[in-house]
């Protein structure tokens, strides 16, 4: 991977006024169409991706980042990025291929980072046919055997209205870390076109049951259709099930965007909790009209043979747009978590908020709350790429989506704490209650000095973390301070710190800021 950029943005990136703290990642290289993922063995490691070939990483759960470009010299590297970890905590950037010889977007690349996602492998891929098109990957990982799960759309011709021409899902698996992959099988009997619309297949994303199923869901001509494998991908179901109608279509117009898509996610709980096994799947369409898209969840409890009615996720009064939705749930608590765009505090025009959801019921009930803190409007000369995305691991919740400000895009991220949801928000007019200085000296040699500030009374804890965000020292750890200016000696080497790059973290309360120092 060559690095072309990497820089930290300082707590003064924070928009220490939104409900929720939000957080610019990037706004270089025309970023957009973002994937994001929390590494469950350490939360303070984050890795997330963006068209065409943008990989970001933090160390300090998403507070501050660094920005690279991802570079494939065999394969080249051309969108739809997927982040995930295996089991071992390690990350991979699964994307389009863009050869410098050959077809476009001619199979499905993965490249693997085992540093959290500063430095990425050479690729490996799957689904190389001749010039066919391959496009649109999801990707699942089971969590007993750490078998790597991808399933996609492969096109004859891509973009053709040529009724010779069909589309179909495809599933190939690696039971090696993602070294090798197997031979894609076909998992749809009823065709699409390639004109990637409507009737094209598109949108199909596993999920793994509690017993190893292999779940997977899909939209196209018939709406929303679904198949299951028992046996690890071997055998599938002889023909696709129907899951629900798509009023509509799954490619619709919103004001503003080149193009909008409802394309479903699907997911299976693995928390062990109440909903343990219950298989979800979000989606939206208008079905009840152009002026009024809406946001959806459907349910199934009993392996993919029934399903529940569809239930609107947003909770605003009918004839605003709901848009651009993504899905995924806490797996140490089962709640779920959706994140969308939303026009409901707009009486017109193209206006746009990020709007989450959560539901903590297995999907009866829906609370929604606003993220963003700036209101933006996407304009249709930008395109806006297809999706946005969410990650969360035992409560630690992190959106990312794009925005528009001064005619360029940008990659966000918010802060949010799924514990304290609902008690712990800003309020518009309330600042963060601490100041965090740059420690003196830096760099230093052994022994520095790191002062705060407190606003209000508050419980205190400072941490060090290396460059890899593992915690190597705990300073303070919920102690009590009063309002007032604070200092705190750090001496390296009572921690056994080696010379390099570290992070100090100070949380109060709600509030957490990070900085980086340099020990010699």
């Amino acid at each position: 991977m060559k690095k072309i950029i990497s820089f930290l943005f300082s707590s003064a990136s924070l928009c220490a006024f939104a409900q929720y703290t939000n957080v610019m990642v990037s706004n270089t290289n025309s970023p957009e169409e973002v994937s994001i993922c929390i590494n469950p063995k350490n939360t303070n490691q984050i890795v997330a991706g963006a068209n065409l070939n943008n990989v970001y990483y933090s160390i300090d759960a998403g507070l501050t980042w660094n920005i690279n470009q991802l570079t494939e010299p065999f394969t080249g590297v051309w969108g739809d990025p997927i982040i995930f970890t295996d089991t071992s905590g390690d990350f991979y950037y699964s994307h389009l291929s863009n050869p410098s010889s050959g077809s476009w977007i001619d199979r499905i690349v993965f490249q693997k980072s085992t540093d959290g996602g500063q430095t990425w492998g050479t690729g490996t891929w799957t689904g190389l046919n001749g010039g066919k098109a391959e496009d649109k990957e999801g990707v699942a990982v089971n969590p007993v055997t750490n078998e790597i799960y991808v399933t996609w759309t492969e096109f004859d011709n891509y973009g053709t209205a040529n009724p010779a021409d069909s589309s179909r899902i495809l599933f190939s698996k690696s039971a090696d870390a993602g070294q090798t992959w197997s031979t894609p099988v076909r998992l749809n009997k009823i065709s699409g076109d390639c004109v990637d619309s409507d009737n094209t297949v598109e949108g199909a994303v596993p999920c793994v049951g509690p017993a190893g199923e292999i779940y997977v869901a899909w939209t196209g001509p018939n709406g929303i259709v679904f198949n299951k494998s028992l046996d690890g991908g071997l055998t599938w179901l002889p023909q696709e099930t129907s899951v629900t109608a798509t009023p509509g279509g799954w490619d619709y117009n919103i004001s503003g965007l080149q193009r909008c898509n409802g394309l479903p996610q699907t997911i299976c709980d693995l928390s062990g909790g109440a909903n343990n096994g219950t298989i979800y799947i979000n989606w939206s369409d208008q079905r009840n009209g152009s002026t009024d898209t809406d946001v959806w969840l459907i349910k199934s409890t009993d392996g993919g043979t029934t399903w529940s009615t569809p239930a609107r996720v947003n909770d605003d009064a009918p004839g605003k747009q709901n848009f651009m939705t993504w899905m995924n749930y806490d797996k140490t608590n089962g709640n779920l978590y959706f994140v969308f765009y939303d026009r409901r505090n707009f009486s017109s025009g193209q206006q746009t908020d990020l709007y989450m959801a959560r539901s903590t019921d297995g999907g009866n009930s829906f609370t929604n709350f606003k993220i963003n803190q700036n209101s933006f409007t996407p304009s249709s000369s930008i395109f806006f790429g297809d999706y946005i995305s969410i990650s969360v691991h035992n409560n630690v919740v992190r959106p990312i989506w794009m925005q528009m400000s001064g005619g360029a895009l940008s990659v966000w991220t918010a802060i949010v704490d799924g514990a304290t949801i609902g008690t712990n928000e800003f309020s518009l007019d309330k600042k963060p209650i601490v100041e965090l200085n740059q420690n003196f000296p830096n760099p230093f040699s052994q022994t520095t000095w790191i002062k705060f500030s407190l606003k209000k009374a508050a419980k205190v804890n400072l941490c060090v973390y290396d460059a890899f965000g593992k915690k190597v020292a705990t300073l303070l750890e919920n102690e009590e301070y009063k309002k007032g200016d604070f200092d705190y000696i750090f001496n390296a080497s009572s921690a056994n710190l080696q010379a390099g790059i570290y992070y100090y973290t100070l949380s109060a309360d709600e509030n957490r800021v990070t900085k980086k120092m340099v020990l010699y």
